[in-house]
């Protein structure tokens, strides 16, 4: 009877090891079936790689040595992806009275494709960090390592991703030149004072006809624990666009980034790219209620507050979105 009892025991354990095996297999694979992406893998050591290039030059303020060696090394890494570069730009004079040799870097792959994807960051840095707490602070420039430099490293480690696989569109990289020299509480309308290369871009976008299905700029995108809310303008002007994007977000895993919480007027370069007629929207680190990246236009805007996790959320986010093209 022991032994029977035994037996049984045994058996009903063997079954009972086989149905969670099974279980745990079945979890496995509906796991595997979410994050399975149509894009390659975004590389975040090497997008923060790209940011700690940039802010390695020193602040890329118009006019400084470091903001010329930093667009040397820009076009230079672009065109070993493979890309078509130029610079686009003019002599440009800033609120202050100060002129500067605008630089915008344009960068296109695939160029014979008409069907064209637009992705956008600004390289340059402010000139001050007029938000600094500390007044002694303010007039002192900063490393702008999110504010600038997080939305280039996104956009070097996009390009690397895209020589070695190529999506079914046409991919045009903007680098905005001049977009953070703007004055502060600028009342002028649409705020003109800001966003000088990608004003510029606009004007040169309509003369030739340039077309594009849609545009993402990026601004700020490597804060820690960010959340990318949805801009008036981005709801407005490219309303699919938005949802489309944070969509993707969420089904990939990036939901605490990509939340979906209406934010208000935010005039951004994305803001010029519509009024050229490209629907466009902006990720932006960004809400309502705290306002911009808690480091923006402060000492503090540095390498070590670049967070990784932010750094891959966006750049795999944007990259799935772009590859799940036809």
């Amino acid at each position: 009877m022991n032994k029977k009892l035994l037996f049984l025991c045994l058996i009903l354990l063997i079954g009972f090891q086989a149905c969670k095996n099974k279980s745990s297999q079945t979890t496995e694979n509906e796991a595997d079936a979410v994050v399975k992406l149509v894009s390659p893998d975004f590389n975040s050591d090497s997008a923060y790689a790209y940011v700690k290039a940039q802010v390695d030059f020193g602040p890329r303020i118009p006019g400084t040595i470091a903001h010329q060696k930093c667009a040397d090394y820009l076009v230079s890494k672009l065109k070993s992806f493979g890309a078509e570069v130029k610079i686009q730009g003019e002599k440009t004079q800033t609120y202050d009275g100060k002129t500067f040799q605008l630089k915008n870097i344009l960068a296109s792959f695939n160029p014979e494709n008409k069907t064209r994807v637009l992705i956008s960051a600004h390289w340059d840095a402010r000139p001050f960090s007029d938000q600094d707490a500390d007044p002694a602070n303010q007039t002192k420039a900063f490393d702008a390592a999110n504010d600038g430099g997080s939305g280039v490293g996104v956009i070097l480690e996009m390009a690397r991703q895209i020589q070695q696989k190529a999506p079914n569109v046409g991919i045009d990289f903007v680098l905005w030149d001049l977009e953070d020299y703007g004055k502060s509480n600028d009342e002028t309308p649409d705020e003109t004072t800001w966003c000088l290369g990608s004003q510029f871009w606009a004007k040169n976008a309509i003369a030739t006809g340039y077309k594009a299905a849609y545009g993402i700029n990026l601004d700020m995108v490597g804060g820690g624990n960010a959340q990318f809310t949805q801009d008036e303008i981005s709801r407005q002007s490219a309303p699919e666009v938005v949802n489309r994007v944070w969509d993707i977000g969420n089904e990939i895993g990036y939901s605490s980034y990509f939340v979906r919480i209406p934010s208000g007027n935010v005039v951004d370069d994305h803001f010029w790219m519509n009024k050229a007629g490209v629907p466009s929207i902006d990720i932006l680190h960004y809400n309502d209620n705290s306002g911009f990246y808690i480091n923006w236009h402060t000492q503090l805007d540095n390498l070590a507050n670049i967070d990784k996790n932010t750094l891959k959320a966006v750049g795999q986010t944007v990259l799935e979105t772009i590859y799940r093209e036809k």
